[in-house]
């Protein structure tokens, strides 16, 4: 497209934008931020077409009042740390939520195949766990404790052991997203279908809800986190499938850079998941119910508030009227 049409075709639509950031004139959060990734695509463009045009000067100039609009809060927060897990995170789960409902829609269908296909075949379940683990659960039932298989091991070498587990299954959930997202839905289709299979393994048994009190204190966390690192490996996959305006290698870089900001989002979630496993999991069957329940409800409510409430409440934060200066990238 020659450089004039480019201009006639958006200028309309910049110029409301830009009327828009100084008036603070927006109807909902939504639409600063859809125009806002409108106005960066058009600044790709422009810097992939017209090198040397002015009109890059200028959409870079809109852009950056976008940028303080949507990102500034009122008060900067000093510490970058902190201002990564409460500010640049949500907002980054806010501009990507699709991705994280459709990894968990992906999920409850994988874990759901995986619960029906052990209902309606015997030894499927021996086939997903193997006969070893199948055999050592039943043991425990018949000695009254389901989830002994937590009490092995050391408390402290139990938490190492699975928390270093539990990370790299969240990293090769992650980097697979390479494969076109294709490999990230291999790991979440093995892990959903092992935990189906595995709860059916236990409600077949008649012992549903003491595995559930057991297993759900650290798996709360520890699954909910999982499928929040395969909602990053499908944005690393998305960014390579569909580029939109964005040569395909730096739409590469750029989903590469949010995913990775993603997964480490869940480190600490991770980590919490196993400290539960490895010191708290072990005492399931003898601490009371409402203990029980109550860990689970708590570390459930915490992750689900983080990566699914909170980004709006950011967001609405972020996009509220508030002075801009005018910044040049």
């Amino acid at each position: 497209m020659r450089e004039v049409a480019f201009i006639k075709q958006n200028k309309e639509k910049w110029l409301s934008f830009e009327k828009a950031i100084v008036n603070n004139d927006f109807d909902n959060p939504d639409e600063l931020a859809s125009q806002y990734i409108h106005v960066i695509n058009d600044l790709a463009y422009a810097q992939t077409y017209y090198h040397k045009s002015k009109v890059i000067t200028y959409l870079n100039q809109l852009s950056a009042n976008a940028y303080q609009k949507i990102y500034k809060t009122k008060t900067t927060d000093t510490n970058r740390i902190i201002s990564f897990w409460k500010t640049e995170v949500p907002l980054i789960c806010y501009q990507y939520r699709k991705f994280i409902y459709i990894a968990f829609i992906i999920f409850f269908a994988f874990t759901f195949i995986g619960a029906i296909s052990a209902a309606n075949d015997g030894e499927f379940v021996r086939s997903v766990l193997g006969d070893n683990y199948v055999n050592m659960s039943l043991e425990n039932i018949e000695a009254g404790d389901p989830v002994a298989v937590y009490k092995s091991g050391s408390n402290w070498g139990s938490f190492i052991g699975i928390t270093i587990n539990n990370l790299r299954v969240g990293l090769i959930a992650f980097v697979l997203g390479v494969f076109l997202g294709v490999g990230t839905l291999y790991i979440m289709f093995n892990n959903c279908i092992m935990l189906g299979s595995f709860q059916y393994f236990f409600y077949d048994k008649g012992v549903f809800w003491e595995s559930v009190r057991g297993i759900w204190i650290h798996g709360a966390m520890e699954i909910f986190a999982i499928v929040i690192e395969c909602a990053a490996g499908l944005i690393l996959g998305a960014s390579i499938l569909f580029p939109a305006t964005y040569s395909r290698y730096t739409s590469f870089k750029k989903g590469a850079k949010i995913g990775v900001k993603i997964l480490i989002s869940t480190f600490p979630f991770t980590f919490a998941a196993g400290f539960l496993e490895g010191f708290i999991t072990r005492y399931s069957n003898i601490m009371p119910h409402w203990l029980s329940v109550g860990i689970i409800l708590i570390t459930l409510s915490i992750i689900s508030y983080y990566y699914l409430i909170y980004p709006f409440k950011i967001q609405k934060q972020v996009t509220q009227p508030q002075n801009l200066s005018p910044v040049i990238h």
